[in-house]
């Protein structure tokens, strides 16, 4: 078996102490919002991986058609030695990179969840002789060390996410991860496009309720880890196209006026009737805007693949 290590990053206690300030911060700002990261406790990521199999939902579909058309031009324009993963999750799609890149020495996973890493992290280093897995438990938004490891390196980040972060969220998050990157490296970016309004919808507010019932998933966390009373039957799922900014908004929309009381913050919160609590915002993308954004952040886009339905784009980058 090929070597597999974990090393954490982050303090035990971070996770606990990001979900107060975001709850305290979020829930008295007007309008109300929470960070869409809280959705993904053990029953949040049964309910997302349900979702990425609905026929509404494209993106998890059309990214994979991307990896198993071209991971072989990937393979060739990096030549990487080492992959790094943001997000790693399961490392399902990974694979078809790492089938690809036959010169890997190295793969760092990173994510939030040790479970998530050491389920993963474990199985790959069992499957694949010779490659050496070092997962980190780290938050890659807070900033990141990488051990050291053979270059040149690819960092991927794919599945859309970065969609999730606002506008100066992803200025600064480009610029931190082109600081771990040396001459050599590239960037590897999963990107979902703009395209008709209704798809989009339809996209985040399944026919069978799932989304919806995720969405609510993050009250069920804030009520057990902040002691807090949040009916979810209480609120509706929202969810909407907003043109101007060109990103999904899911909301949470209060059915009637209500007060919420989250006892580990002594906090009591007021709902009018009809007033909505942002939960997520999934930015769509257009060639021009990614590569205007990359360049702030340092990187050129070399290479830009879609899917055949141009729904959904991967982009490679390269250090400036």
């Amino acid at each position: 078996m090929s070597p597999f290590r974990l090393t954490r990053t982050l303090p035990q206690d971070a996770a606990s102490a990001a979900l107060r300030a975001d709850v305290l911060t979020g829930l008295t700002s007007t309008p109300k919002w929470l960070p869409p990261k809280w959705f993904y406790d053990e029953r949040g990521s049964e309910l997302f991986e349900e979702i990425t199999a609905l026929p509404e939902y494209y993106p998890t579909r059309a990214e994979r058609e991307i990896l198993v058309a071209r991971a072989g031009e990937i393979a060739e324009a990096t030549g990487a030695r080492t992959l790094v993963e943001l997000g790693s999750g399961s490392s399902e799609k990974t694979r078809f990179l790492l089938d690809a890149l036959t010169g890997l020495r190295g793969y760092v996973p990173v994510d939030v969840s040790r479970s998530a890493l050491t389920g993963a992290g474990r199985a790959l280093a069992a499957e694949r002789p010779g490659l050496d897995v070092h997962a980190l438990i780290a938050d890659f938004t807070a900033g990141l060390t990488l051990p050291d490891t053979p270059g040149p390196r690819l960092v991927a980040f794919l599945g859309g996410t970065i969609g999730n972060l606002l506008p100066d969220e992803r200025a600064v998050f480009l610029a931190a991860v082109r600081s771990l990157l040396s001459p050599g490296d590239t960037l590897l970016l999963g990107t979902d496009l703009v395209k008709d309004e209704q798809d989009l919808v339809r996209a985040y507010d399944d026919a069978a309720g799932v989304t919806a019932a995720f969405n609510k998933n993050v009250l069920s966390v804030v009520n057990r880890e902040l002691d807090a009373d949040f009916a979810p039957a209480a609120f509706e799922h929202v969810a909407l196209w907003n043109a101007e900014r060109e990103w999904i908004e899911m909301r949470l929309r209060s059915r009637t006026a209500q007060t919420v009381k989250i006892r580990a913050l002594d906090l009591a919160v007021e709902f009018a009737a009809g007033e909505e609590l942002r939960t997520e915002i999934s930015a769509k993308f257009r060639q021009e805007g990614i590569r205007a954004e990359l360049a702030a952040g340092g990187l050129d886009l070399t290479h830009w693949w879609t899917d055949e339905g141009t729904r959904f784009a991967l982009s490679l980058s390269v250090v400036r």
